[in-house]
């Protein structure tokens, strides 16, 4: 742990997963300090101006702790499409990089592994999740579903249709609610569903 006259401060935002210059500047840590203890390797530099300690515990496997990361470091964020479709086992894409929707008329943070796609309606759909100790929001399936058809590319969209339409135990699909968000949005699903489900 940082020994110095920074480790209230520091003990302090060792309970977030990440924190932002500005909430250690709120502590009375200066950004130059900050830049100092990532360089002894004291804290770890997520992003610009997105900082964690080191002894923050996501206790989730270490498949999700990336995607954690980067979704807690954008407060305005929800998981969507690729890594969306990835959680709920949707489609057999790599996720090469995380997808995050933001507001529309927020700005696009900049987050190196990630891919931020701006949507006027990041409420409809909204959900949370539990990866680890920690509390993630992403799209619901049927959200996810809809909006690779608007977003990605049209065989990614069918494959995750049609293994969202198979039917299992756990996951059983909506129908109604698929169709109520893509009238919603826009997009029209229904010849789609006739063919997978005939």
């Amino acid at each position: 742990m940082i020994k110095s006259k920074y480790e209230v401060a520091f003990k302090t935002l060792s309970k977030r997963p990440v924190f932002s210059t500005a909430e250690g500047r709120e502590l009375g840590i200066p950004a130059r300090m900050l830049a100092y203890f990532c360089s002894k390797g004291q804290i770890e530099r997520v992003a610009r101006g997105i900082y964690r300690t080191k002894d923050v515990d996501f206790d989730c496997d270490f498949e999700w702790e990336d995607l954690a990361l980067t979704a807690l470091s954008i407060p305005n964020g929800v998981i969507c499409l690729i890594s969306a479709l990835y959680y709920y086992g949707l489609t057999d894409e790599i996720m090469r990089e995380f997808w995050i929707a933001v507001p529309h008329s927020t700005t696009s943070p900049s987050r190196g592994n990630a891919h931020i796609v701006r949507m006027r309606n990041v409420i409809l759909g909204k959900t949370i999740i539990n990866i680890g100790n920690q509390k993630l929001k992403i799209f619901d399936r049927e959200r996810t579903i809809v909006d690779a058809f608007r977003y990605l590319d049209k065989e990614i969209a069918l494959k995750a249709l049609q293994a969202y339409l198979k039917t299992n135990k756990d996951t059983k699909p909506d129908i109604d609610k698929l169709l109520k968000y893509a009238k919603k949005l826009r997009v029209n699903l229904t010849s789609y569903i006739s063919a997978f489900t005939i």
